[in-house]
């Protein structure tokens, strides 16, 4: 009978000490199910082709599922509020881009704040975008381009994706630093129709969706928005070389619901390192125009605070108002 009470009183501390379990073992067996990644836009498009891409060399090398949601809306913050709101246990990804950072600072009725609820976990890279210009437009530089439309203003109008998207804050940014005049129009559908018959005489588009048309000469590049030049298009220089401290860039990385173990977000940091390393990785992303950009957590942490109080700036300075 004292056996048998022993026994007993030894399965209760054991079972007591469960839920106490240390952090790290949990990130040990972690993940022991499928991994979701919200994405906030539409399947076939930067975010969720690299999501996808991320995600199945994650899956191989955790030997877990890893599934794509997508949930498209208002500039990502649909997806952004799931993850938010989602149990912090490393099971639900956010695909994190530029217009999470633009939104904290464009709506006040999100009902979350991006900057407190969602914990960095990983950059993963960035896409360059380019300034170009309808070839009636005569202005062969970024500094050619400012000189005209400062002469001439009201001419130059410039297309977008919509109010706060990223060409939207590039432009304000380039309007902020040079004092040029330029009109934003805002599109809900494809801007190249326009771009090409000269409606509208500018914008800040991928390499990926212009390429063809600036070899073809249907457009001019005058700059590209990232500090250096762009391997796939290098002779066209940096915006920044025409404005001194202009830099700008779409940039994609993984966040996860704010309490996040920092274990577990340090395992999937090893793991993305690991991915983004991979030669046919970088192979895949530089015929998208993309570069690898790994930062883990704290670094990215960092990097998002700079952009929010980046994009702060133009979109008080511009008084953009959401659509």
């Amino acid at each position: 009978m004292q056996l048998a009470r022993r026994r007993f009183l030894h399965l209760a501390a054991c079972a007591a000490a469960l839920p106490a379990m240390p952090r790290m073992a949990r990130a040990q067996a972690y993940p022991t199910r499928p991994i979701r990644i919200v994405v906030g836009f539409a399947a076939g498009i930067a975010p969720d082709i690299i999501a996808r891409l991320v995600g199945q060399a994650l899956s191989e090398r955790l030997a877990q599922s890893v599934v794509i949601e997508n949930r498209p809306g208002a500039g990502s913050n649909i997806g952004a509020g799931v993850v938010a709101k989602a149990t912090p246990d490393g099971y639900t990804l956010l695909m994190a881009v530029p217009s999470n950072t633009i939104s904290q600072m464009l709506y006040s009725n999100l009902g979350f704040d991006f900057l407190h609820d969602i914990a960095p976990v990983a950059g993963l890279a960035r896409s360059v975008f380019i300034l170009v210009v309808n070839p009636a437009v005569p202005a062969a530089t970024v500094g050619e381009f400012i000189a005209y439309a400062k002469a001439n203003p009201g001419k130059i109008n410039f297309a977008t994706p919509g109010v706060g998207s990223t060409p939207h804050v590039f432009g304000e940014m380039l309007k902020m630093m040079t004092g040029l005049e330029m009109q934003h129009v805002p599109y809900r559908g494809n801007i190249f129709p326009d771009l090409l018959g000269g409606q509208v005489q500018a914008s800040f588009v991928t390499i990926a969706s212009s390429a063809g048309y600036i070899h073809e000469g249907k457009l001019r590049a005058l700059g590209v928005t990232t500090a250096t030049r762009a391997p796939a298009l290098p002779n066209v220089p940096p915006i920044g070389d025409a404005v001194p401290g202009y830099e700008a860039s779409s940039w994609y990385g993984f966040g996860a619901p704010s309490g996040t173990p920092a274990a577990i977000i340090a395992k999937l940091d090893r793991e993305i390192e690991a991915v983004l390393a991979d030669e046919q990785m970088k192979a895949r992303f530089a015929g998208m125009g993309i570069d690898p950009m790994f930062m883990a957590a704290a670094e990215f942490a960092k990097f998002i605070a700079e952009e929010a109080e980046k994009w702060g700036k133009v979109v008080k300075f511009a008084d953009i108002k959401p659509a």
